[in-house]
């Protein structure tokens, strides 16, 4: 356990090292620049579009522009995908044999615990937070979010959160191990939460808690900014689709994360007060299972709904074809909304529920695939016949659509009671979970950082390295969660850290099989992010500059919207050499020194 948490230390310290040298190189960082914070004036007018920023790190520290929020959201989104997944390759390592390869027991199930946490929490809805913070402004023709100070705190609530959730890990070597890594899995289940020792489960839970309330300032915030900073010419009629998805989550975000808070506190008070809320005497345990998934399966589409958003507004720019179905769309979106806070006991078909109850809850799983079928429906229709340009973010929308059908397709089987009772806490779970985490909104959140890489950077990414992360990401998600779906089959459960195997339930050599094939996928996959990584730092250093207003020629296709026609205005407002009356940050022009 000690070696383990050392070892999991010293890569989370190299990798802070290394985001803090690349923040220090990184251009624009010591300085404000209107390109990336939006200024400019007119001539001799007085009318500021925004007040000039400090310099250097002070910018970041106090800046409340969305933009700016956005691109602190991103940064922290992408180092939480970068723990989340060193803790996944080591979980893969470790099961690459059946009594496991690197890790005890207990840094194993620690691991286990805080990668599920982190992938979900720290990384999911940050990066959906970053491309909202940032586009959502812009696409509605507002001048920034309804409350910039609210939206500057929700953010920096999150890295405190990311703190406590992995303290564990950074304590247990200096506190002798008093205090270790949450072993409790991500859904916390009653009573092995309540009864594990170990102050580091309480500083997790806080963790969590704090994330909460950030998603729920946050989800306010984009509530009355899309209500009532709309530009004159965006009704609800015209409306983007990206923001009736935001739009939508921000409800289901009201309605689901302060019931999440309220368990987390009586969770407390049952580990620290000795109340009774999850005791067998007291509520009883399968109390926490009804409040976590009644929090827990809205969660999944808190998540999905936005990067449906983006795929449903990137997807169609490369068809050549507005999106079929535009109204549709918007209320299957309103539609999974609805029905997602009716199904969260088919997570606990197999805990003795009345069947009537689980016969409704069933009916009501098989009918939230009604909307998403829609959607698929609606993208493929999309692509029919259309003028399709196989771009980096066209591909990882593809990527998308394809995943999310597998995804989608396995959890159809899930909610039938017969099969989940057989497949119930296996591995195939995992896979079915991981196609639409990893398998799609992962590639959503790829699809728009390159799409609009040129907006919050200036410049142009890699083409063949974009492809490339998109061809290793795509290959190796689904060799390893197809050999997760396979294990399920085979009966092999989740969370364990070794396994052995009655021969008259499936052939050893058989799981091993699997398991050895996703942790090649795994590292597939792995090797795909360094390409991702290195691809966006390079080209934010010394990528081509992006000098024309449409880079993505949507023009053509009558496609180009809101937010690229602000970004053609700032590239007119950085070149005074085009319009000498437009000048940036005051009217300053440039002196030449030849």
């Amino acid at each position: 356990m000690v070696a383990g948490d050392i070892v999991l230390t010293g890569l989370m310290a190299v990798l802070l090292v290394g985001v803090a040298a690349l923040l220090t190189r990184v251009e624009n960082w010591r300085s404000y620049t209107p390109l990336a914070g939006g200024g400019a004036v007119t001539g001799d007018e007085t009318t500021v579009i925004n007040r000039e920023k400090p310099a250097g790190i002070i910018r970041w520290l106090t800046t409340v522009d969305h933009k700016d929020i956005g691109l602190l959201y991103g940064v922290y989104a992408v180092i939480a995908l970068a723990v989340g997944g060193i803790m996944a390759m080591l979980i893969r390592i470790q099961l690459v044999t059946p009594a496991g390869a690197i890790l005890g027991n207990n840094a194993y199930n620690s691991i286990l615990t805080s990668h599920g946490i982190t992938m979900l929490f720290l990384f999911g809805t940050p990066i959906i937070a970053a491309f909202a913070n940032y586009f959502i402004p812009l696409l509605i023709g507002a001048d920034d979010m309804a409350f910039p100070r609210i939206n500057a705190i929700a953010f920096w609530l999150l890295p405190p959160a990311a703190l406590l959730i992995w303290a564990g890990f950074f304590l247990a070597p200096v506190t002798d191990n008093m205090i270790e890594p949450a072993r409790t899995a991500w859904t916390m289940y009653t009573p092995l939460s309540v009864e594990q020792a170990n102050p580091g489960v309480d500083l997790m839970l806080l963790g969590l808690h704090l994330s909460g309330v950030a998603a729920t300032m946050g989800a306010i915030n984009f509530i009355a900014t899309i209500f009532t900073e709309r530009n004159e010419e965006v009704n609800w009629a015209n409306l983007d689709i990206f923001s009736w998805t935001i739009l939508t989550q921000s409800a289901l975000i009201l309605f689901a994360f302060p019931l999440l808070g309220s368990a987390i506190v009586m969770l407390l008070l049952d580990r620290n007060l000795q109340t009774t809320f999850f005791a067998v005497e007291g509520g009883g345990p399968l109390l926490w299972q009804h409040l976590f998934w009644f929090f827990g399966h809205p969660e999944v589409y808190i998540l999905v709904l936005p990067p449906m958003g983006l795929v449903s507004l990137i997807l169609p720019k490369f068809s050549g074809r507005k999106l079929f179905g535009f109204k549709f769309v918007v209320y299957s979106t309103l539609a999974i909304g609805v029905l997602s806070f009716g199904v969260w006991a088919h997570h606990m078909f197999s805990t003795g529920m009345d069947p009537r109850l689980r016969a409704s809850f069933m009916a009501v799983s098989l009918a939230i695939a009604i909307p998403s079928a829609v959607k698929t429906f609606n993208w493929i229709t999309t692509m029919w016949n259309g003028r399709l340009r196989l771009t980096t973010p066209m591909l990882f929308c593809i990527g998308f659509v394809s995943n999310f059908i597998i995804g989608g397709v396995t959890g159809v089987f899930l909610a039938s009671i017969p099969v989940d009772l057989i497949l119930h806490d296996t591995y195939y779970v995992v896979g079915h979970f991981h196609y639409i985490v990893m398998g799609a909104i992962g590639f959503a959140a790829f699809a728009g950082i390159y799409y609009w890489f040129p907006i919050f950077t200036g410049r142009m990414y890699q083409r063949t390295l974009g492809k490339a992360h998109f061809w290793l990401s795509m290959v190796g998600t689904n060799i390893t969660f197809f050999a997760m779906l396979a294990l399920g089959y085979l009966g092999m459960p989740r969370r364990y850290a070794t396994y052995q195997f009655d021969g008259a339930i499936a052939p050893l050599t058989q799981v091993s099989t699997f398991h050895q094939a996703a942790t090649v996928g795994a590292v597939i996959l792995f090797i795909g992010q360094l390409f991702f990584v290195w691809n966006i730092v390079q080209s934010w250093l010394e990528g081509p500059k992006v000098e024309d207003g449409d880079p993505w020629n949507l023009e053509r296709d009558g496609m180009l919207d809101r937010e690229f026609q602000w970004f053609d205005e700032q590239l007119e407002a950085d070149s005074p050499e085009k319009d000498p009356s437009l000048l940036a940050d005051g009217g300053q022009e440039e002196q030449d020194d030849s």
